[in-house]
């Protein structure tokens, strides 16, 4: 079948259910009840956590990774610089099985497979919201169906008061590491039913900072302990957003443009007293989406998305022993280029059988190619493109107090390579269910259970990277279970105005995970499916709202135990690590934030732990051990009005005691740091 046929082939299927459909009744009440369920736990039927309003705003955090931290059940892998990469884990299931969408469409890598978190600043975001699972609702794409957990980052939308019709906000941060940081955000209401938000950033730093490498020999004596500064960890980048909003009848729309350009510079681990190696990484990143929502009929309700997203990396690393088994001479550097393309289309139809019986239908349709120039290796590039079609077909059912949920998603992927073996199509189905309980009227009570199997694809980088990738991997299979419940206690006299439990138990199995193994060649390693990894664990958010007066308080605490296993055989004999916690998975991690506003005055506290875990050298053994960590971070606001303009000045304090940590062994963390943030009001 040629492109163009496959193309009109998945349209085709999109968009079908349109032309088949001829009932009615309104529906739109209903999901407007789904969106007020996010604001009460204790009905929604899947875990969720949220960051919004006034916390997010005035968290000690500037990116999307370091506010995701406060969530319990994840992990951050950062690797240390201002310009390093950081991604998401969730519940040890690894960063692939995540799925991050950005105003309600998935941010895509097809290359790797994850997404620089790093990337995205708070500045412009509403809120963040994390599902383990996914969300409470059927009215939703396909791929939002596919992900083992789903987060949210929804950016803010232009609100205009009394005859209002321009917003404009300017902000300056500066650092005490040599850091610059100007931002503006420009609404404009252009009608009563269209307007339109602009923002862009720069950000500028030599990224140097002082720390204390320290190691200890096995019997307690000091190995290394010195004070040296941290080098290229230096970032340029560049941020431009814009975004346009509109109102139909019953029904509204939203169209997005996004452009990332970066220069910046990853440290390299501090092993055999190197202190400077590292690679520098250049990014353009474009996407454009949009998205349609309207009620055709009182009972039928649609939605579409379209996605065009354009991605270059340019790569450049130090290599002093070899690249991918080629012998190379001393100081040599690995320099490829990358480009990604990404077409997304999806087809979302919710359809009301009863006042109390919802069903969906999703389609979507994805394709995938990637380009690369690389010096230094002579194998031919395979210059992949992949065909990926979902489908989901989900049901919600309430009665009483309770609340039913399933859905199956079907995934088919066919892939095309210029040159050597491509991947075999492949074909998927995967069950979820979730069922929630309310069993008394009078207090805010919900118990719930969820089941869900979910695959993920092979990477391109897992099948077709030169002399490691393999096309014959087959999908990573993972089964995930979940019971939990939420209580809001009833909070009318006193100085409590919220409080709230929300505690969920889990456990999951993944197999046939795909690892690197050795091949004869110690020099050479291939992806192969071999590992089997089970994990269970509790975690627990309190919710607290107080005032005192005129101070009010809002305070959110987690707790998190975490038990992952690795279970891999090779050849049906048990490796060395068979039972042993997998690479940095801690026992115990937690986190708090206590936000206190007065008058014009705001003040933040907040606090995160990460507790003993082993580094990535396989075996739990003592000289693998990565000590555990813990950061308190503060920061105080004053809001002044100066000849009309709304004004703010912060002052933040982040690492307050100056820890020395690693959350990736031998990649040192910052220490403490002073920020100072003004922004303009017009």
């Amino acid at each position: 079948m040629c492109n163009t046929k496959k193309l009109l082939f998945f349209i085709f299927i999109l968009f079908t259910p349109i032309l088949l459909y001829s009932q009615t009744s309104n529906d739109s009440l209903r999901v407007l009840k789904e969106v007020i369920l996010k604001g009460k736990p204790y009905q929604e039927v899947i875990p969720v956590q949220s960051l919004s309003g006034k916390l997010l705003e005035n968290l000690a955090s500037h990116n999307v990774a370091d506010a995701l931290r406060y969530f319990a059940g994840t992990q951050i892998k950062d690797y240390g610089g201002l310009g390093g990469l950081k991604t998401v884990d969730v519940r040890n299931m690894g960063t692939h099985h995540v799925g991050v969408f950005y105003d309600g469409i998935q941010l895509g890598n097809a290359q790797n497979g994850v997404t620089d978190l790093g990337k995205y600043s708070l500045d412009d975001m509403e809120s963040l919201t994390m599902y383990n699972g996914q969300k409470s609702e059927i009215f939703q794409s396909a791929k939002d169906f596919a992900a083992a957990s789903t987060i949210y980052l929804r950016t803010k939308r232009p609100v205009f008061t009394g005859t209002k019709k321009t917003n404009l906000l300017v902000r300056y941060k500066t650092m005490s590491i040599n850091y610059i940081d100007p931002s503006f955000r420009w609404e404009q209401k252009l009608s009563d039913k269209l307007s339109l938000s602009v923002s862009s950033e720069y950000i500028k730093s030599n990224g140097e900072y002082k720390y204390r490498y320290k190691r200890n020999n096995l019997d307690g004596t000091v190995a290394y302990d010195t004070t040296a500064t941290r080098h290229n960890s230096d970032i340029e980048a560049f941020r431009f957003e814009s975004g346009l909003y509109g109102k139909i009848n019953k029904g509204s729309w939203d169209a997005k443009v996004y452009y990332y350009d970066s220069d910046r510079g990853a440290p390299g681990a501090i092993v055999e007293n190197k202190f400077s190696d590292g690679f520098r990484q250049y990014d353009k990143n474009f996407f454009a989406q949009g998205t349609l929502v309207k009620d055709f009929t009182e009972k039928y309700k649609f939605q579409a998305k379209a996605k065009y997203a354009y991605d270059y990396t340019h790569y450049v690393a130090r290599d002093t022993t070899n690249i991918l088994g080629e012998t190379v001479t001393e100081g040599a550097q690995s320099d490829d280029s990358y480009y990604q393309q990404e077409y997304y289309f999806s087809a979302v139809n919710m359809y009301s059988i009863l006042p109390t019986w919802d069903v969906s239908l999703s389609t979507d349709f994805q394709y995938n190619r990637l380009n690369a120039t690389r010096r230094g290796i002579q194998t031919l590039f395979s210059y992949p493109q992949r065909y990926t079609g979902l489908f989901s077909l989900a049901s919600s059912y309430r009665l009483g107090g309770f609340k039913v949920l399933g859905n199956v998603v079907g995934t088919y992927v066919q892939e095309e390579v210029r040159f050597n073996a491509k991947a075999p199509d492949k074909q998927e189905f995967t069950p979820a269910l979730f069922i929630g309980y309310t069993p008394f009227k009078e207090y805010d009570f919900t118990v719930r259970a969820f089941a869900k199997r979910i695959f993920r694809m092979p990477t391109f980088n897992d099948l077709y990277y030169t002399m490691v990738g393999s096309s014959t991997l087959r999908p990573e299979y993972m089964n995930q279970y979940d019971v939990g419940f939420t209580y809001n206690l009833p909070v009318e006299k006193g100085f409590f105005d919220k409080l709230s439990f929300q505690i969920d138990g889990y456990y999951t199995n993944t197999k046939d995970k795909i690892v690197a193994a050795p091949t004869g060649n110690l020099f050479r390693w291939m992806m192969t499916n071999i590992g089997q990894v089970k994990g269970q664990g509790i975690e627990s958010v309190v919710n607290m709202g107080m005032h005192f007066g005129k101070v009010n308080v809002a305070t959110n605490l987690t707790y998190t135990y975490s038990q992952s296993r690795d279970y891999t055989k090779f050849a049906g004999l048990e490796l060395s690590s068979y039972g042993d916690q997998i690479p940095y998975t801690p026992w115990h991690s937690g986190s708090g934030i206590v936000n206190a506003d007065y008058k014009t005055w705001n003040f933040n506290y907040s606090f995160i732990y990460v507790g003993k875990r082993y580094n990535g050298n396989v075996n739990n053994i003592k000289v693998n051990e990565v000590q555990p960590w813990y950061t308190h971070d503060l920061a105080i606001q004053k809001s002044f009005v100066f000849q009309q303009y709304k004004m703010k000045g912060s002052v933040e304090l982040n690492n307050v005691l100056h820890q020395q940590y690693e959350v990736i062994y031998n990649y040192p963390m910052l220490g403490r740091t002073l920020k100072f943030i003004i922004s303009i009001e017009l």
